[in-house]
C-alpha cells in the first residue's frame, strides 16, 4: 500500500457513515490487542474551544518533558494533523503502516456492522501513541461523548469546556440533554473539570459526577480574568477560559504527574493552534484574520474578539458556511463587522448555497455590499484592495483559506473531505 491507496482506503470507510455507540470500537480495540489500556489519557469534550483546550494541555505537558499524543478532529489541510506526538504530525509512512494492520481486522466484521471511519481511526490512533510510548495522549472527542468511539478509555481526567447549541439533531434540542451526552464521558472516581455556564448543564453535570462519585471543579470566567498578565498566543476572552480549565485539570492531576506553575505557565504561553483567531500578515502589509467559528456561540466569541482587539475593524469579510449550520444567526452576528461581505461555497457537498448566505448578510447589514463568488479563490482575488480581511464560518473554509494563503501546504491527495460524515442515532 501506498499514501495514496491510504487515503483512498479512509475514504472508502465514509460510506459506513458515522453510527454513535461503543460496541464497534471495543471489538476493534480487542483485535487490535486494545492498546487504549497501555496510555494515560485527559479527555477533553465540549461545544467550542475542544481543540484548542486539547492544544494547550499538550503544550503544558510538553514543558514539563512528557512525551504527548494528541489527537483532534476535524483536521484543516491534512489527515496527518489528527494524530501528534510532541506536536509532529503522524509521518504518511505510519499511516499507511498503521492501515495494513488494520485491514485484515476489519475483514473479521460483517459489512452491515463494518466500523466507521472515526472509529476507526480511534483505534488507529491508539495503537500509534502506544507504539511511539507516549507517557499521556490528550484525547478530543468527535461528536458528543457518552456515544463517541473516544469513550472506550478511562482518562485520568474528564474536561467539558462547555455545553452550547449544536449538533442538535443527534445531541439533543435542549442544553440538558447535550450535557448528558457530553458528560457521558464521566467516569467513576475521575476527576471532571467543567466550564459550562448555562445553569441547565451545568445542574446535569454535576448529577451525573455525583452519580459516579467524581471529584468535580466548576471553572467560572471570574477565574480567567485572573489571568489577565498570562501572555497568551491564542487570541481572545475565550481562550483565557479554556486556559483555565487546563489549569485547574494540571491542578487536579498533580498527585500523578506533579507540574510546578512555571511549567503550567511556559506551556500556556507557547502554546500553538492554528485556524483559530489566526492573524497573518502578507509581505504587502495586508493582514487576514482566520477563525473556524461554525456555530452561534462560535460567532459571538469572535465578533467579540474582533471588538475587543482590533480597533480597525475588518473592511471584508469572506464567508462560507455548512448548510447544516444555524446560518441566519451566525451572519446576523459577523454581516455588521464589514462594509464589504464576500460569501462562497465550501468545497464540501454540505456547503451552505451562497445566494442563501447572501440574502442573510444583506439582512444583518442592509448598508453592506455582499458579493457572491463561484470559489473561495475568486473571493480572495477580490481582497486585493481591502487592508483587512476576516475569513470565517467554518474549519473546512479556513482550511482552504490556509492553503490558497501559502500558510499551509496541500497535500498531493485533496484530504479535507475526509471530515465529512454522516452520523446515524
Amino acid at each position: 500500500m501506498f499514501y495514496k491507496e491510504a487515503i483512498e482506503f479512509l475514504y472508502s470507510l465514509r460510506l459506513f457513515g458515522t453510527k454513535l455507540g461503543l460496541e464497534n470500537t471495543f471489538c476493534l480495540a480487542e483485535l487490535a490487542g486494545n492498546p487504549q489500556q497501555q496510555l494515560r489519557f485527559i479527555h477533553v469534550a465540549g461545544t467550542n474551544g475542544k481543540g484548542s483546550t486539547c492544544a494547550m494541555h499538550e503544550s503544558i505537558y510538553r514543558a514539563g518533558g512528557l512525551k504527548t499524543g494528541l489527537f483532534t478532529s476535524p483536521h484543516l489541510v491534512s489527515f496527518c494533523e489528527r494524530m501528534q506526538v510532541n506536536r509532529i504530525p503522524i509521518s504518511e509512512n505510519d499511516v499507511v503502516r498503521l492501515l495494513s494492520q488494520m485491514q485484515p481486522l476489519l475483514k473479521q466484521f460483517s459489512a452491515d456492522a463494518h466500523p466507521t471511519f472515526f472509529e476507526v481511526i480511534t483505534v488507529m490512533a491508539s495503537q500509534y501513541f502506544a507504539a511511539q510510548s507516549c507517557d499521556l495522549v490528550i484525547w478530543e472527542t468527535g461528536l458528543g461523548g457518552r456515544l463517541d468511539a473516544t469513550n472506550i478509555v478511562t482518562p485520568l481526567a474528564s474536561v467539558i469546556t462547555n455545553v452550547q447549541y449544536d449538533h442538535q439533531q443527534w445531541l439533543g434540542e435542549s442544553l440538558d440533554k447535550i450535557a448528558f451526552e457530553k458528560a457521558g464521558i464521566i467516569k467513576p472516581g475521575i476527576p471532571v473539570i467543567c466550564a459550562a455556564e448555562a445553569p441547565a448543564a451545568i445542574e446535569t453535570v454535576q448529577r451525573i459526577a455525583k452519580s459516579q462519585n467524581a471529584p468535580l471543579t466548576l471553572v467560572t470566567r471570574e477565574q480567567a480574568v485572573v489571568l489577565s498578565d498570562l501572555r497568551l498566543p491564542l487570541l481572545g476572552e475565550h481562550q483565557r477560559l479554556n486556559a483555565a480549565v487546563a489549569i485547574e485539570t494540571a491542578r487536579a492531576l498533580g498527585r500523578v504527574i506533579a507540574l510546578s506553575d512555571a511549567i503550567i505557565r511556559r506551556g500556556l504561553e507557547t502554546v500553538s493552534w492554528p485556524g483559530r483567531l489566526q492573524l497573518v500578515t502578507k509581505p504587502s502589509g495586508q493582514r487576514f484574520l482566520l477563525d473556524g467559528a461554525h456555530n452561534v456561540d462560535g460567532a459571538r466569541a469572535l465578533r467579540k474578539a474582533i471588538e475587543d482587539l482590533f480597533p480597525e475593524s475588518p473592511d471584508a469579510l469572506v464567508l462560507g458556511m455548512l448548510r447544516d449550520k444555524d446560518c441566519r444567526h451566525i451572519c446576523e452576528i459577523l454581516a455588521p463587522l464589514a462594509a464589504v461581505i464576500y460569501v462562497s461555497r465550501v468545497e464540501t457537498e454540505r456547503s451552505a448555497a451562497p445566494e442563501l448566505l447572501a440574502e442573510f448578510c444583506r439582512a444583518s447589514n442592509p448598508a453592506a455590499r455582499v458579493v457572491i463568488c463561484n470559489s473561495l479563490d475568486n473571493a480572495l482575488e477580490r481582497t486585493a484592495s481591502n487592508r483587512f480581511v476576516l475569513i470565517t464560518g467554518s474549519l473546512y473554509f479556513v482550511g482552504q483559506a490556509m492553503e490558497a494563503l501559502k500558510i499551509a501546504t496541500a497535500p498531493a491527495l485533496p484530504e479535507r473531505q475526509l471530515n465529512e460524515w454522516n452520523a446515524s442515532p
